[in-house]
């Protein structure tokens, strides 16, 4: 039956699922093979995907989950069992702050960093200190969120499940 409550649940799993998802393939294939690369070809495509992932689509995804999530968790305030909600807030906190916080204090800062280094004017030296300072920060805090949304995508299913295990 097509609910408000329904569709809220329906909305928050699909944007977190989707996020989560993106988050997932990344770690497991997409950061093991840049790894691989030459300095030149990594830093490269790092500043082709973070400017690429700057996109209508993963912008409704992400921010779509920041706001549909904690909607999602006020609603079901109202409107279901105290442990559904408690399983959305639960949820909700841990996309902002492990998921969003991580993003706009801990990636984003970085990628914003290797879009002003000028790749093509840098030396074998310049380009090799320059993955330094950003890969393996990079890639602990994009583990960070990604376990953060995991986890934000298991309390949601688990909300559903407690609100219809009523």
């Amino acid at each position: 039956m097509l609910t408000i409550q329904n569709t809220l649940f329906f909305l928050s799993t699909l944007l977190c699922a989707l996020i989560t998802g993106l988050l997932y393939g990344y770690a497991c294939s997409v950061n093991p093979g840049l790894n691989k690369l030459p300095d030149l070809w990594y830093l490269k495509a790092m500043q082709s995907i973070n400017h690429e992932i700057q996109n209508p689509v993963f912008f409704i995804s992400f921010f779509g989950t920041v706001l549909i999530l904690p909607l999602t968790t006020w609603y079901t305030y109202y409107h279901a069992s105290s442990a559904a909600f408690y399983f959305l807030l639960s949820a909700s906190i841990l996309y902002l702050i492990g998921v969003l916080g991580v993003s706009v204090f801990g990636n984003i800062p970085l990628n914003e960093s290797l879009a002003v280094f000028n790749i093509d004017s840098a030396n074998p030296g310049e380009l090799s200190h320059q993955r330094d300072l950003f890969e393996a920060r990079w890639n602990r805090y994009h583990i960070l969120r990604t376990v953060c949304s995991l986890i934000s995508l298991i309390f949601t299913i688990a909300a559903i499940i407690k609100y219809y295990a009523k």
